[in-house]
């Protein structure tokens, strides 16, 4: 199989539980590279936990789609989108949760700052890799939010908070339904590839992507060959073309090396 590109989702997939990338899948992918392969990074992450989390080798080579798509960047071809929510849809969606669900841990992303409402789980906090600006509700609609983030959840809560909005936002749930992350309507993943193949002449069916969760699938089904991961959700794995081993085996080396020798 002859690929342009390679797309790599971060965690559940290129890192490992203790999330760190494997010399195994560190080589691959600058294996990948060294034969002509564009990199690119599709993760639900920030900016400033992607430099964190990828080693440097890995993180220079790459072109990245931030925050499931909302935020587009590359160096290597001078491409930034931002595809931010509309600041009005955001407020009436913040006091829609509020009445709904008073108690969630309700916080928000904007080009790599993080605001909240109140006190964050330590857990998401250090997830996140960074520590959330307290902002008041009024303060908060004043931005133009990049992601919302919704966490300790009530799961007798959950459709009642997003339902009425599912047609006017990018509405997915990860983590095993302990988080639901909330972009504009014209934010993915894929649309982020997207954006990044036109400016890299690059096709679609060029594609070979990983991936192990829902904000995973519409990527999955648009490359012209994708990996889902052995830990992934059943769902995600029948969307893809192959399942690999998971991310604490070295899923993604192990696939890649085959091809590679291929």
């Amino acid at each position: 199989m002859e690929f342009s590109a390679l797309v790599l989702d971060l965690d559940g997939t290129l890192l490992d539980s203790n999330k760190q990338v494997s010399e195994r899948n560190k080589q691959a992918v600058i294996s990948c590279h060294q034969r002509g392969l564009t990199i690119i990074y599709a993760t639900a992450r920030p900016p400033r936990a992607v430099k964190e989390l990828l080693p440097e080798e890995l993180y220079t080579i790459g072109s990245f789609v931030y925050y499931n798509g909302a935020l587009v960047r590359s160096s290597h071809c001078g491409e930034e989108h931002h595809f931010p929510i509309e600041r009005d849809l955001f407020g009436e969606f913040l006091d829609h949760c509020l009445d709904i669900a008073p108690s969630v841990e309700f916080s928000i992303e904007v080009m790599d700052e993080w605001y909240c409402l109140g006190e964050i789980e330590v857990a998401v906090v250090a997830r996140r890799k960074g520590n959330p600006i307290q902002r008041e509700i009024d303060e908060l609609k004043q931005y133009h939010p990049t992601k919302i983030l919704l966490s300790s959840i009530d799961e007798s809560n959950a459709a009642a908070l997003v339902d009425p909005f599912a047609t006017r936002l990018n509405i997915v749930i990860t983590d095993g339904g302990k988080l639901i992350q909330i972009m504009s309507l014209t934010a993915s993943k894929e649309a982020g590839v997207q954006l990044l193949c036109d400016s890299f002449g690059i096709s679609m069916s060029e594609l070979i992507v990983f991936g192990d969760d829902y904000n995973d699938t519409g990527l999955l089904g648009a490359a012209g060959y994708s990996v889902a991961m052995g830990n992934a959700p059943h769902d995600v794995k029948e969307a893809a073309d192959e399942v690999a081993l998971t991310n604490d085996e070295d899923g993604v080396g192990v696939v890649l090396e085959r091809i590679l020798a291929e």
